[in-house]
């Protein structure tokens, strides 16, 4: 009797310590609900969503600050007064957003659109909205040990007039390009819309407050069962989507009860190792030796639950009938258009937006990507490779190009022009560890060195004019070629090289 009462103490103090151990990080959450817009037709979710993820997060051990229906100056001071507070519990918090409302995208970036919001033109939705990329560097410049961003945003465009030439939903946001330790959910896919639902609260939402309240699930385990759940209750017409740099675990809610039984396991569980973050992800060949033999239904819950391309890519291959193939050939090919449009907008060149319009002539992306070639098409550029090489020649504390520090000044002569190998070597301190620049058309094939003494004071010789020619020779009306370890081309100007 003794030993079991003691083996059961042993087991509960166990299982209180690691509750203990979870909890014992700081936890705070904004949370943001957006329904009463005043020009355009209010949303009726959003405010259900935000008070429902409130009562969750507060549950789950978070600090909660609600802020219902903000304008644009009241969104951007809720955020900065969230990551003042972050900053003062400290570099083990965990700072967690999540918006509810319409957010969309301009010129490929993202925008969440406050209450107060009345564009007359899609010029002005920058003005009056508030850029996500603004709320996640505000996050990531207080210490914190991670932060988590959920956004029920991609609803469709309120401005009917805007949506003709803007894109639709969200554009992708890469968090591994980020700070270490984000993670960012979509209500849907890059370039989708969400839908509002028709109950009491979203789809994206309604999934998320039943699966975040399962024990011991991880996060990223969380959000293959909302991309599934959601997919489910919106006939394929829905995915949400997650990016993350998260470098800790995370559980909304640890197991507190020793009898708890784990979940049954079902197709989503089977998803392959290779598809957390931080592993490698799975080839495509790979991906179908997983799927083969499974019915479609199965699969199809295994490549929503990963949300890779691979994953997709082996599906529609294997499974060519099946009736979940469209869904999934839709969620392909918007996908690769949204990777080759991320693509074009962090290159922003207008050769980049002519790559992507020849690839994707007629989307809803055309519009954008003609006016930002348009708008790019004067703007010199430079090769990628001269591009990377010009840049590793500007260090932070780089210097002008090197100088002569000869005590002996050289006379300009035909050996000067062209020194030997051996007065290279015997002059280290003239060396460089900087990578060599490109050559550029105009320059000569070889390098030209020239070492130039000041002008002698000028003496007038018998028989020669005051106009002739002086300096000794080598002063060639004053003009001295650029040296090439300054890293400027001979032509065109300076494209952050020093004069």
């Amino acid at each position: 009797m003794f030993r079991r009462t003691l083996l059961s103490a042993v087991v509960a103090a166990g299982f209180l310590w690691n509750t203990g151990a979870a909890m014992a990080e700081s936890r705070m959450a904004l949370v943001i609900g957006q329904s009463a817009y005043r020009a355009v037709t209010p949303l009726p979710n959003p405010a259900n969503d935000a008070k429902a993820m409130a009562q969750l997060l507060g549950d789950a051990g978070f600090e909660v600050t609600a802020a219902p229906d903000l304008s644009q100056n009241a969104l951007r001071q809720a955020v900065s007064d969230f990551a003042a507070q972050v900053a003062a519990k400290g570099k083990d918090t965990v700072a967690l957003v999540f918006y509810a409302g319409h957010g969309m995208q301009i010129d490929g970036e993202n925008f969440l659109v406050p209450i107060d919001i009345d564009p007359k033109r899609e010029a002005d939705i920058p003005l009056q909205a508030v850029r996500l990329n603004d709320i996640l560097n505000t996050l990531t410049s207080v210490p914190s040990r991670m932060r988590i961003v959920l956004l029920d945003a991609c609803r469709n465009n309120p401005f009917p007039d805007i949506g003709k030439t803007a894109g639709h939903g969200l554009a992708i946001v890469d968090a591994k390009f980020g700070a270490p330790g984000t993670f960012l959910s979509f209500s849907t896919s890059p370039g989708a819309e969400a839908e509002d639902g028709s109950g009491a609260n979203s789809p994206y939402t309604t999934a998320l407050l039943t699966v975040a309240k399962e024990p011991g699930l991880s996060i990223e385990d969380a959000f293959k069962r909302v991309r599934v759940s959601v997919n489910k209750a919106t006939d394929g017409r829905q995915t949400p989507w997650e990016s993350s740099s998260l470098t800790d675990d995370f559980r909304f809610f640890t197991v507190t009860d020793a009898s708890a039984k784990p979940t049954e396991a079902n197709a989503m569980d089977e998803t392959p190792a290779g598809t957390r973050p931080g592993e490698q992800k799975r080839t495509l060949e790979q991906w179908k030796t997983a799927l083969k033999g499974k019915s479609p239904e199965a699969a199809h819950e295994m490549i929503v639950a990963d949300g890779s391309v691979g994953a997709y890519e082996a599906f529609v291959a294997l499974y060519s009938d099946a009736v979940f193939v469209p869904r999934a050939r839709t969620w392909l090919a918007r996908h690769l258009r949204m990777i080759a449009w991320n693509k074009a907008v962090i290159e922003n060149t207008a050769a980049g937006y002519r790559a992507f319009l020849l690839a994707y002539p007629d989307s809803d992306l055309t519009a954008t990507a003609r006016k930002l070639e348009e708008r790019l098409r004067n703007r010199p550029e430079f090769a990628p490779a001269a591009g990377a090489a010009m840049a590793s020649l500007q260090p932070a504390n780089a210097s002008a190009a090197p100088t002569c520090s000869c005590s002996k000044p050289v006379a300009p002569s035909k050996k000067a022009e062209k020194p030997s190998k051996k007065r290279a070597a015997a002059s280290p301190r003239h060396r460089s560890s900087l990578p060599p620049p490109p050559r550029y058309a105009s320059e000569p094939d070889d390098d030209v060195v020239v070492y130039r003494r000041p002008p002698p004071v000028y003496a007038p010789m018998p028989g020669i004019s005051i106009g002739g020619f002086m300096g000794g020779g080598g002063g060639r009306g004053g003009y001295s070629p650029p040296s090439r370890g300054s890293g400027m081309p001979t032509t065109g100007g300076s494209r952050g090289g020093r004069y």
